[in-house]
């Protein structure tokens, strides 16, 4: 029995410990973890860059550095990219008001020595005077706040605050259309008045009452004006009817008068003599040939709803101040008016 035993090979138990290198362990994924930190951070960055503008990109720095004195604006304050947004150009997108120029400089230090304060911190004439400051109500509202200068120096807030107000791009095109608008007209005036100058020119019957039609622009509008002259009247002496060479001159340059769409008034003018009448006046003379010239224009075809107004003005505008009694005192003057008068 005990030689069996002996017989019967041996059991042998291995066990194989693992023990971890220095290069294998999990020290990686934590060196990994930082590199995708690190490559969003930067993708981050591009993309702020590629999508802001250069004052959103410097109001972001300015943030970062409240201690920059040459920054352009309060940092630190919980508004990023200087206040701004994405949205912030462009007329339809835009998010804010008028554009405001702060120029700023450094606060004043209540630690320095006062001959340091001194040379950094401006001080008028006056220290009670008010010196205008930036608050968030008055930029609100396009305006500046005002606080004694002492006071605003002691609180080291910004001395002087610009408002700088820049018209939109619609208010831009607005005044150009004008302008245009203006030029256009001026051009149909001249083109007008040249015409009515021709007209009479070349009529043989109205030759020699060129001299009597002066016309010209002033700020009203394209003035008319059919004056008297010695022993060649357009109306009889105390007369208000038109004779036959007004009225042939006014028909004349009725054609071109109905071409402008503009409106039309009308003034009459006398001399300085008093009216021989007893019943009337210089007023009442001159008013009466005014409307007698509007109801012919509105006969040749004019509409009644372009005649803006019909004065009669006596002496009280004299053509020859110098003269009161002169024949070119007594006229007619019709005024083609500029668009919007």
């Amino acid at each position: 029995m005990a030689i069996k035993d002996s017989k019967q090979r041996p059991i042998i138990v291995r066990r194989e410990e693992v023990v971890e290198g220095g290069g294998h362990g999990g020290a990686w994924k934590v060196a990994y973890a930082d590199f995708v930190t690190a490559m969003m951070a930067f993708f981050l960055v591009m993309w702020l860059l590629n999508t802001t503008s250069p004052q959103q990109r410097k109001g972001l720095a300015d943030y970062f550095s409240p201690n920059n004195v040459l920054n352009s604006g309060h940092s630190g304050s919980g508004m990023p990219f200087g206040g701004k947004t994405p949205f912030d150009q462009g007329e339809l997108v835009s998010d804010r008001g008028v554009e405001s120029v702060t120029p700023g400089i450094k606060p004043s230090n209540p630690d320095a020595d006062d001959e340091d304060a001194d040379a950094t911190t401006p001080q008028s004439a006056d220290d009670s005077a008010p010196i205008a400051v930036q608050g968030t109500g008055a930029q609100q509202a396009g305006g500046t706040a005002t606080v004694p200068g002492r006071q605003a120096a002691q609180a080291g807030t910004v001395v002087k605050v610009i408002a700088v107000t820049t018209p939109t791009a619609a208010a831009a095109a607005a005044a150009a259309r004008q302008a245009e608008q203006r030029q256009q007209e001026r051009q149909a005036f001249a083109q007008a008045a040249e015409q009515m100058h021709q007209a009479v020119r070349n009529d043989p019957d109205l030759a020699e009452l060129a001299r009597q039609l002066v016309i010209d622009q002033t700020p009203e509008g394209l003035r008319i004006q059919i004056l008297d002259a010695d022993r060649q009247p357009m109306f009889a002496t105390g007369s208000s009817a038109l004779n036959e060479r007004a009225r042939a001159l006014v028909l004349k340059i009725a054609p071109m008068l109905m071409r402008l769409p503009n409106g039309i008034s009308i003034a009459g003018h006398t001399d300085a003599a008093p009216y021989r009448g007893t019943d009337k006046t210089n007023w009442d003379l001159s008013s009466e040939r005014a409307n007698a010239t509007r109801r012919l224009l509105t006969e040749a075809g004019l509409p009644e709803a372009r005649v803006r107004s019909v004065t009669g003005n006596a002496d009280r505008n004299l053509l020859l101040p110098a003269d009161p009694l002169a024949a070119a005192n007594r006229r007619i003057a019709i005024v083609v008016l500029r668009m919007g008068q």
